[in-house]
């Protein structure tokens, strides 16, 4: 008499790394940028298509290059022991990851042209300079730029899928970039020793931990500034709370930080945060007149 085997042979090998894909993809930065654009897109007064356009874009470009940050860090992480790291842990093999990498960037870039030619083409090089950081361009002292440019684009993206094609205003796109910058510092802060010893020297780890936590504070407070004072009227008492709430975060992160370490990226993103609600109190006056 044969008898059914009573082991289970476990779930088929995609499934075991879907796991590791979600930590792989750095799902909190992930999350929380693409939550915020969609609120700019709402504050801009795309329609509820046109948010949905603008969240699946950016949700997608975010995977693509937290994906290829981590199989690009792979065999360095591997060498460094850091097990917390999915790959190098083994929770997911490279291939796999790189694999998820290009299907997103795939998908990222019909999704982002859906908003028309221009807004698509801005993100994209959004994208792409983001993809330039993971390649290389992190280990460089021009390390802050993709950040920069990739932050700096998003308003853009938002307001040329509007009808007509308006630009932003100078003062959205440049707290962009600030927001970018100050995200940049905050983000790299934590792992400035382990990226040395690793041979990264990008503008944070030549600065150093020291010097990083100092500097954090100025671009995200200055970008909230710029949204304050930007438009050229008399800021109201919500916008001055505004620059005061930023103001505490900004400088309250990197003090915490000493404790917990991923407390200065946190700061950077509630930050951005303030800073999207000032554009909602705003309404839809984010775009050149």
């Amino acid at each position: 008499m044969t008898t059914s085997r009573s082991s289970n042979p476990g779930p088929e090998p995609a499934l075991r790394a879907v796991p590791g894909l979600l930590l792989a993809c750095h799902p909190a930065p992930t999350v929380a940028v693409t939550v915020l654009v969609t609120a700019l897109a709402v504050a801009s007064g795309r329609d509820a298509a046109g948010c949905a356009l603008v969240a699946a874009a950016v949700l997608t470009g975010q995977l693509s290059v937290g994906w290829c940050n981590d199989a690009v860090d792979a065999a360095r992480d591997a060498a460094a022991g850091r097990t917390d790291k999915p790959v190098a842990g083994g929770a997911v093999s490279g291939r796999a990851v790189w694999a998820a990498a290009f299907t997103a960037l795939a998908l990222c870039v019909p999704l982002s042209l859906a908003s028309g030619p221009a807004a698509g083409a801005v993100h994209l090089v959004g994208v792409a300079a983001a993809w330039a950081y993971d390649l290389g361009l992190k280990a460089t002292v021009l390390s802050w730029l993709p950040y920069a440019v990739g932050f700096g684009s998003l308003p853009a993206f938002v307001t040329l899928g509007l009808p007509g094609h308006p630009w932003p205003a100078w003062w959205v796109v440049l707290a962009a970039a600030l927001l970018g910058c100050g995200a940049h510092l905050a983000n790299v802060l934590p792992d400035i020793p382990a990226d040395l010893a690793g041979g990264v020297r990008g503008w944070p780890q030549r600065l150093g931990a020291g010097r990083v936590r100092a500097l954090i504070p100025l671009p995200l407070l200055a970008a909230t500034a710029v949204l304050v004072l930007g438009p050229g009227r008399p800021p109201g008492a919500g916008e001055w709370a505004a620059l005061a709430a930023a103001a505490v975060l900004a400088a309250g992160g990197p003090a915490l930080g000493r404790a917990s370490p991923r407390v200065p990226f946190a700061a950077a993103i509630a930050v951005a945060a303030v800073d999207v609600v000032l554009l909602l109190a705003r309404g839809t006056a984010l775009t050149v007149p």
